[in-house]
Order: C-alpha cells, then structure tokens, then sequence
C-alpha cells in the first residue's frame, strides 16, 4: 500500500548525522514505494508557541508562520518520521518548538497513526537518546490514534557526517524506510 509520509529534519547543521539517516529513511520508503515529503526545519520560520490555546477552538494556530503549513501537511499523511541530533539529552530545540505548535492537532481530524523516530547523539551510550524519545512519548500519547513504530539510536556520531562511517545505521535506518 503506498503510504504518504512526511520527514522533519530538525538540524540546524549542514551535513547533520540526522538528516543523512532521514535521507537513507526515504530511500527506502521510496523503493517500497512510499511517497515522502521532507521538510528541513533549518529553512523554516517557527516562532514559540504563546499558549493561549485558540488553536483548540479554530483548529489553527494564531501565528501565521512556517508552522501553520507543516501543520496542515502533517495532517494529511499516514506516517511522521521525526529525525533530530541529541542535545542535552533531549529533541533539538527546534523539533519541540515545532512539536509545541502542533497543537490544534488535538482537536483535527488528522490521518497519520505511525511515529517513527531517527535521533543521533555524540555520547557512544544509547541511553543519551531515552530523553528524547520520552519526550517524544509526551507528544504522542496526547494523540490518541497515533503510536511509536520504530526507533534509530546513532550514537557516538558527534562530528558532521560521522554517521557515514556507520554502515550499521545507514542500514537500519533504510530498512526502516523501506518496512513503512
């Protein structure tokens, strides 16, 4: 069945671990034949969320940024495949900001129900990811038919396109893709 899935890369970085892996991620999704959107949030204009909660009664969000169209493109596709370095432990910055503004989410009518996580971390521990994917976790559960499918833990890729000297993680990170 071809699925529509949507790739947010969130790192700011030019030849980030992450969004190499996002990249071998839609080769595979592709092969399987899978459309995929990818969206790189270092091009992207997203302001804080202001927590007034409109969002909950117009389904749209009040700031009129990059935002309110990656809301309206996550809504409509069956996968979300979130690809973020570790930092401190948690998501980058940028991917909670986003995630923050997904919120009129709540209240739509949105089709995707698998999560699919790529994180990369310097630290050579698979636990320095647990914080991200917890986070994630927050993100998820409020969303009542959605779920994590799969998760890529790249540690010890800390300098730009070290993952390349990973084969491993290229690999699971297509074949990932490719079980969409």
């Amino acid at each position: 069945m071809n699925k529509k899935v949507l790739v947010i890369s969130t790192s700011f970085r030019n030849g980030s671990n992450s969004d190499i892996l996002a990249d071998e991620f839609i080769k595979g999704a592709v092969e399987a034949g899978n459309s995929v959107e990818k969206i790189n949030l270092k091009e992207k204009n997203i302001a804080f969320c202001k927590g007034c909660l409109a969002c909950q009664h117009t389904k749209k969000c009040v700031i009129n940024d990059d935002a309110v169209k990656i809301f309206e493109t996550i809504k409509d596709v069956d996968v979300v495949v979130w690809a973020t370095p570790v930092y401190y432990y948690s998501m980058s910055g940028q991917m909670k900001t986003l995630i923050d503004r997904l919120n009129p989410l709540f209240v739509s009518d949105y089709k995707f129900k698998d999560v699919y996580l790529i994180a990369t971390a310097a630290e050579a521990d698979e636990a320095a990811i647990n914080g991200t994917i917890t986070g994630l976790m927050g993100w998820i559960e409020c969303l009542d038919k959605t779920n994590l499918k799969d998760v890529i833990k790249a540690v010890g890729v800390g300098d730009a396109k070290a993952v390349n000297n990973f084969k491993n993680y290229l690999s699971q990170a297509y074949n990932m893709g490719k079980s969409v």
